[in-house]
């Protein structure tokens, strides 16, 4: 019996020596612990992806629903760069405005502050620019980027309007054409696990006493959002035809902006420290984020769900690796009233997260 016990710790530790997920969640961490006695609930998907192109995952399912939130800014904003890349007289410095907006802007601008800040109203414009069919049929049939569904804009009324505002596309403060009004079909509803969730939801200040439905939310998985990260970094291991065409000076520019902090990148309010947007390592903390250590990613936080996709370099020590996550934090089950355990229990977990992944790759580095 002692001989079959200690069989099974020398298969553990080595598990966890050759699998980074694996070494993570084994870490003597309450951050991470306290998660792991709760899977159930707290509906953790991991995946890694190392710099060989081998890839790990825990719990990864495509047919268990979670709100994706912000995270599905990153593929907008892509296909944002690929729409002006494809026009002789647009291009992402190309200034535009969408009717019944104050802003004029371009699309640069607009990926800047998704980046940096998360910019819900960012995000929108381009919405507005290419509209939910253009969008949703470049990343399935072009990109071959599925399951994924980008069915609605985010943080605004009328969310999932199925036409989009004319946009003005402008030259020199002047109106040069109008894009015309793009019209989606209606969204059907996913039929998925785990797609009616909690017991109850605020609705205009009333509490409705049964679960929320995400049926028709927008849809981006762990697995297609990782890979959409790990193509964007590893693009020698793709077809080319499934790669989004940007021009050199748009894809420095994209990579420059998806790592600089927000102070980097002109937002100067104290809320934005370092790792404002930034789960992975450093999420649990508000002090300067090292050099040495450059983070490209897009996170997405609604609902009480927390997701982060990010591929991380560590310049010092010759070290990367692409990691996505998701974990959900609403220990009491409703939605819309602003109750969710993020800082306590979710930003915690990924932080903690990043830090043991990283170091799985430090330590692997030093046997070698």
């Amino acid at each position: 019996m002692k001989r079959l016990l200690f069989l099974l710790l020398v298969l553990c530790i080595s598990c966890t020596n050759n699998d980074p997920i694996k070494f993570a969640l084994a870490a003597d961490s309450d951050k991470i612990q306290r998660v792991m006695k709760n899977l159930e609930a707290y509906e953790v998907q991991i995946m890694v992806t190392d710099a060989n192109g081998d890839e790990f995952k825990f719990q990864v399912d495509d047919s268990n629903y979670f709100y994706p939130a912000s995270s599905v800014k990153l593929p907008v904003a892509l296909l944002a760069l690929e729409t002006a890349n494809n026009y002789d007289d647009f291009d992402s410095r190309t200034m535009f405005q969408v009717e019944g907006d104050s802003v004029q802007t371009n699309i640069r601008r607009e990926i800047t502050k998704i980046f940096a800040v998360s910019d819900n109203d960012a995000y929108n414009r381009l919405f507005e620019l290419m509209g939910q069919f253009e969008i949703n049929t470049r990343l399935i049939y072009n990109k071959k980027l599925t399951p994924v569904r980008i069915s609605h804009r985010v943080g605004t009324t009328n969310a999932a309007a199925l036409k989009t505002k004319p946009v003005t596309i402008l030259k020199n403060d002047t109106a040069q054409f109008k894009r015309i009004v793009i019209k989606s079909s209606p969204i059907k509803s996913l039929e998925l696990n785990r797609i009616q969730k909690g017991k109850g939801f605020y609705r205009n200040d009333t509490l409705v006493s049964k679960p929320m439905d995400f049926s028709k939310k927008n849809y981006l998985p762990i697995a297609t959002l990782h890979q959409l990260m790990h193509r964007l970094h590893h693009p020698e291991k793709y077809n080319p035809k499934v790669l989004f065409e940007l021009s050199e000076s748009d894809r420095n520019f994209l990579l420059e902006a998806m790592h600089k902090t927000p102070k980097q990148q002109g937002f100067t309010d104290p809320e934005y420290y370092d790792s404002y947007v930034k789960f992975f390592m450093f999420g649990d903390s508000k002090e300067p984020m090292p050099e040495h250590i450059k983070i490209y990613n897009k996170v997405g936080y609604a609902y009480g769900y927390l997701t982060d996709c990010a591929h991380i370099i560590d310049t010092k020590n010759d070290v990367s690796f692409t990691i996505t996550a998701t974990i959900h934090v609403n220990k009491n089950q409703i939605f819309n009233d602003d109750t969710y355990e993020y800082d306590e229990i979710g930003i915690p977990f990924l932080a903690e997260l990043g830090r043991q992944v990283h170091q799985f790759y430090l330590n692997k580095k030093q046997q070698k």
